[in-house]
C-alpha cells in the first residue's frame, strides 16, 4: 500500500448526503451541520466559503472545497452578505429564526435552492461519519482545503453534477462512489503541493522508514516489535526507532497501536463482524486485548462505537 493509499483509504461514502443547490445572489448559508468531512464543488457562477476561524476563500467553477469538520461556515455569493438560512445537523434546513424551509425550497431530486434557473450552482457532498482510517486523514488536513479548477481539470464535477439529480436503481451507491472519487482526487492534487503533506507522508519517501512504513500497513496483525522491524529494513533498532521518531513524529510501535485501532474502528462498522474476528485481523490476541486497547486510546469501548456508528 502507498502512502497516499494509506491516507485515503478512508472515508468510504455510506449513503452520503449529496445536494445540488441553485441559487440566485444574494444568498447566504450558514452550515452548522457538524459533519466531519464535506466537500463542495462549485458547478457554475460564484461563491465565497467563509470559515469561522480563518480567510474567505473565493469558488469558481470547477473549484472544489473541501472542509473538516465540525465547525460551521458560510456558504455565500459575497462575504458581507448576513447569513439567510441554517443548516443543522440531520441537514434540517430552517430560516435564522428557526422556520423550516425543506419545502419552501425544494426544487427536485437532490435539488434545493432559490430558484430552478439559479446564477450559481453548487454540489455539496457530506460524510456524516467516515470510515475510521479517515481519522488520521482528518488530522492531517486544514480546516479548509481548496483545489483550482483550471489547475486539475477533471471531469468528476461535471459528471457528479450529471448523477446527482437521477433518480436510477443504485443510484445512492453511484453517488456514494463518485463522491469519494472526487475527494480523493482533489486531495491528492492538494497533497502534491510542497509543504501540504503531514510529516509521516512525507516520511514515506524516506529509504529506512517509508519500507518500515509499508511493513506496518500492510501487515498489521504480525507480531511486530521494532527489532523484528529492523531487521526487516536492515538497520539496527535504534536507527530506526530514532529516525522512525524524527521523521513521523511518533515511535513506530506507537504508530502501529494507532493504525491497529483505527482498522480496527473500520472493521467493527461492518454488522457480521465479531469482536474476535476484528482482535485477530489487526493483531491482538484476544477481544480482551482490543477492547482494552481501544477504550484506553479512544476513550469508548468497542461496543459503544460500534452502537455510535450503527445510530450516526
Amino acid at each position: 500500500m502507498d502512502p497516499l493509499t494509506g491516507l485515503l483509504d478512508g472515508p468510504r461514502a455510506r449513503g452520503a448526503f449529496l445536494l445540488r443547490s441553485m441559487l440566485d445572489p444574494p444568498f447566504s448559508l450558514r452550515i452548522e451541520d457538524r459533519a466531519p468531512l464535506t466537500v463542495v464543488a462549485l458547478v457554475r457562477g460564484d461563491a465565497w466559503v467563509v470559515p469561522d476561524d480563518g480567510p474567505a476563500v473565493r469558488l469558481r467553477p470547477g473549484d472544489v472545497a473541501v472542509l473538516r469538520g465540525p465547525d460551521g461556515y458560510l456558504v455565500a455569493d459575497d462575504p458581507t452578505t448576513p447569513p439567510q438560512v441554517v443548516i443543522h445537523p440531520g441537514q434540517r434546513c430552517t430560516t435564522i429564526h428557526g422556520e423550516s424551509l425543506a419545502e419552501s425550497m425544494a426544487l427536485g431530486v437532490r435539488t434545493w435552492g432559490t430558484s430552478p434557473t439559479g446564477a450559481t450552482v453548487l454540489l455539496t457532498g457530506t460524510y456524516q461519519l467516515p470510515g475510521e482510517p479517515g481519522r488520521r486523514l482528518l488530522t492531517a488536513l486544514p480546516p479548509l482545503v481548496t483545489v483550482n479548477g483550471d489547475d486539475w481539470r477533471s471531469p468528476l464535477v461535471p459528471l457528479l453534477a450529471d448523477e446527482v439529480t437521477r433518480d436510477a436503481p443504485g443510484q445512492a451507491a453511484v453517488l456514494d462512489r463518485l463522491l469519494d472519487l472526487l475527494l480523493i482526487a482533489a486531495l491528492r492534487h492538494w497533497f502534491a503541493r510542497p509543504g501540504a503533506a503531514p510529516a509521516w507522508y512525507v516520511a514515506a519517501a524516506d529509504p529506512v522508514v517509508g519500507p518500515a512504513l509499508r511493513l506496518l500497513q500492510n501487515d498489521p496483525a504480525r507480531p511486530w516489535t521494532v527489532a523484528t522491524l529492523a531487521a526487516e529494513v536492515g538497520v539496527s533498532r535504534a536507527a530506526l526507532a530514532r529516525r522512525f521518531t524524527d521523521l513521523v513524529g511518533e515511535p513506530p510501535m506507537t504508530y502501529l497501536t494507532g493504525w491497529r485501532l483505527a482498522l480496527a474502528a473500520d472493521l467493527l462498522r461492518e454488522p457480521d463482524a465479531t469482536l474476535g474476528a476484528v482482535a485477530r485481523r489487526v493483531g491482538y490476541g484476544s477481544p480482551f486485548a482490543l477492547s482494552t486497547a481501544f477504550r484506553r486510546v479512544r476513550g469508548v469501548s468497542p461496543r459503544d462505537h460500534r452502537l455510535a456508528a450503527v445510530e450516526g
